[in-house]
């Protein structure tokens, strides 16, 4: 029996490596196609033909059967589709790119910026001070103070030498992301959306594992606004609609006012300009040439609301044309917000910092 080996390279992967590569690759693809499983899989057999990824040790067919093997697609029948765990291991694998883009991640926790009488431990500690939990003593750094002064022989533990670690609060936030779904998203053959949807994905899949107690709903708005449920995020797809960025920031308030978080935040996702909103008789107006000083101001006095009811919203354009900037500009004047100009490539990292990091409720020190 002769066996044949290929030469091995310090940059060559196992074949499982392969496969979690493939598998990674084939969840982009989902969510590329709006969760067309027969069409990613297309897909990957296009770019096997062009850039080999498949031999004989890990064939298209060993993919396919590993993919049902792990419950991540089914048949139905002539078709594949996407199962409840597909739609999870997408969340994931969106989360591990986000993560790996960035280039130096905080920890992330909702931490605020004073230290006091908090819930988790710091590794820094200060002077006891009445009120400061016993359990939070320094033992170390107390018993080293006391010798410091008597020395071994003449040991005696005074108030000065007891030492408290610090602690910090923690707190939840509420979060709805809006996502722009009107027709600029894919227009001029340049594909907005799935930058979106995948940051989307990921971000709801931190909060669902990390921080369990926090809120987010995911709004869409294009004529209109409406709430998306996550697991119908990777079948989204973008409409032939204008740009409703009034519907959309008035149901985010309201889904608001109903959480008792202090922490209340919009991340607004889009591309374009506001291009249409409903009259009080509850008929679309839409203009798409300009800005429509109409469709302007109702805009901005949401922007107004919102911060009225304290809430902050992070407006991430994915387009850098002159006249878009310049009412961002002014709708984030106009909210006391954060406005952020990204390339699709940086979307997450924009994101993911600003929720880990820029969100903090204040305490005032308790010292």
């Amino acid at each position: 029996m002769r066996f044949r080996y290929s030469k091995w390279k310090p940059g060559s992967m196992t074949d499982d490596q392969r496969l979690q590569s493939l598998m990674s690759l084939f969840s982009y693809l989902l969510v590329q196609s709006s969760g067309d499983v027969d069409d990613a899989l297309e897909w990957i057999q296009r770019l096997a033909e062009q850039y080999g990824l498949f031999d004989r040790s890990l064939s298209f067919d060993d993919l396919v059967a590993k993919l049902k093997e792990q419950g991540l697609i089914e048949d139905a029948k002539d078709m594949h589709v996407l199962t409840k765990k597909g739609v999870q291991r997408i969340r994931q694998d969106a989360l591990r790119h986000v993560f790996s883009s960035l280039r130096k991640a905080p920890e992330g926790t909702h931490e605020t910026p004073f230290s006091g009488k908090g819930t988790d431990r710091l590794s820094e500690t200060k002077k006891w001070s009445f009120g400061d939990q016993p359990t939070n003593i320094d033992m170390t750094s107390t018993v080293t103070n006391a010798m410091k002064r008597d020395g071994i022989d003449n040991f005696q533990l005074q108030e000065d030498d007891l030492e408290v670690y610090e602690t910090e609060h923690t707190t939840t936030c509420a979060t709805i992301l809006m996502l722009d779904i009107s027709h600029s998203m894919i227009l001029y053959g340049e594909d907005r959306i799935t930058p979106a949807k995948e940051v989307a994905l990921a971000l709801s899949e931190l909060i669902r594992t990390r921080f369990p107690r926090d809120y987010m709903e995911l709004v869409v708005f294009g004529d209109d606004a409406k709430i998306v449920s996550l697991s119908e995020l990777p079948f989204l797809t973008v409409g032939p609609y204008h740009t409703n960025t009034r519907a959309g920031l008035q149901l985010a308030r309201s889904l608001l006012r109903r959480c008792g978080s202090v922490n209340k935040q919009i991340f607004m996702v889009t591309d374009g300009k506001p291009s249409a909103i409903f009259d009080d008789a509850g008929r679309l107006y839409k203009n798409s040439f300009g800005l429509d000083p109409r469709i302007v101001n109702k805009t901005l006095d949401e922007a107004v609301q919102c911060r009225r009811e304290k809430i902050a919203v992070s407006t991430f354009m994915v387009a850098r044309d002159p006249y878009l900037i310049n009412f961002v500009e002014e709708f984030t004047r106009s909210n006391q917000g954060r406005a952020y100009y990204s390339d699709l490539n940086r979307l997450g990292e924009f994101i993911f910092v600003d929720y880990l990091r820029n969100r903090r409720k204040r305490f005032s020190s308790q010292r």
